[in-house]
């Protein structure tokens, strides 16, 4: 499904401004709006947009539907790509997130359903998540002999902690969004029907605020955490003549999820980014 927002032509997302919040909606119910190549592009599309125009001062992502926000990458598509295509989609996934988490606007993940894989990596790319009572988290790669793709090795253990981050990679469980509030991978678990109409109210926090306060807060939190290692350490979806085996797969995820507490690859990221 395409849809036309004034100069945008964006497919498989819709894309809505209401007074000052953008709205961004993956939009691909019939697949739990599992994650492709031209909705990864039409997610930049959006973004950069919101983050251009001045008259946005926050956004709020979701799904469509009541079943799923982002239910990870696109299998049918994945199992189809060369390995040179699958590094590119990597790629891409990596530098749409990294826009999300540094957009210099306040971004909610309004969670409404299943969030596993790069949706779960989609939702701690923003700066606040709201779930609903029945949402799901999880990062199941391990299974498909994969490593998280979209910084999940970096961002899961700054919210959660290395050692959860690590039962949650490792065995590829998922999770209710109340153990995902008790540990800390969420802000807020509220009803269904009144995710979007939350994660309306937090903005509106924020901006009866001082905008300029409320943007260096969010610049410095996230300076401090680091996510310019997410480019060093984020990993490769590999299509399955590529996959690791379990072994392998484990052993990276331990790497990246060691790397995410040494100086000495933050600095090295750092540089290569700057």
């Amino acid at each position: 499904m395409s849809t036309a927002v004034g100069a945008l032509t964006l497919e498989n997302v819709l894309y809505q401004k209401k007074e000052s919040i953008a709205y961004v909606t993956l939009s691909r119910p019939k697949v739990l709006n599992a994650l492709n190549q031209r909705t990864w592009e039409s997610l930049r599309a959006a973004f950069e947009d919101a983050r251009d125009d001045a008259a946005v001062r926050g956004v709020i992502m979701t799904g469509a539907g009541d079943k799923a926000f982002i239910a990870g990458a696109d299998i049918g598509e994945l199992a189809t790509v060369s390995a040179v295509e699958a590094a590119q989609s990597s790629n891409v996934g990596q530098e749409v997130l990294n826009l999300v988490e540094s957009l210099g606007k306040p971004v909610i993940a309004a969670i409404n359903g299943f969030a596993l894989g790069g949706g779960c990596e989609m939702a701690m790319a923003c700066t606040i998540r709201v779930a609903s009572e029945t949402a799901k988290f999880g990062q199941p790669e391990v299974k498909l002999g994969l490593v998280p793709g979209g910084g999940g090795t970096q961002r899961l253990p700054r919210l959660v902690g290395k050692g959860r981050a690590l039962q949650i990679i490792l065995s590829g469980e998922t999770i209710s969004a109340q153990e995902a509030y008790r540990i800390g991978l969420v802000n807020e678990v509220v009803p269904a029907a009144e995710v979007i109409a939350r994660a309306e109210a937090i903005l509106k926090q924020i901006f009866a605020n001082l905008f300029a306060g409320s943007l260096l807060s969010a610049q410095v939190l996230s300076a401090r955490a680091g996510r310019h290692s997410i480019l060093l350490a984020g990993s490769t979806w590999l299509p399955p003549t590529r996959r690791r085996t379990p072994k392998k797969t484990c052993a990276s995820t331990l790497t990246m999820l060691g790397s995410y507490s040494r100086p000495s690859a933050l600095r090295l990221a750092h540089r290569a980014t700057a």
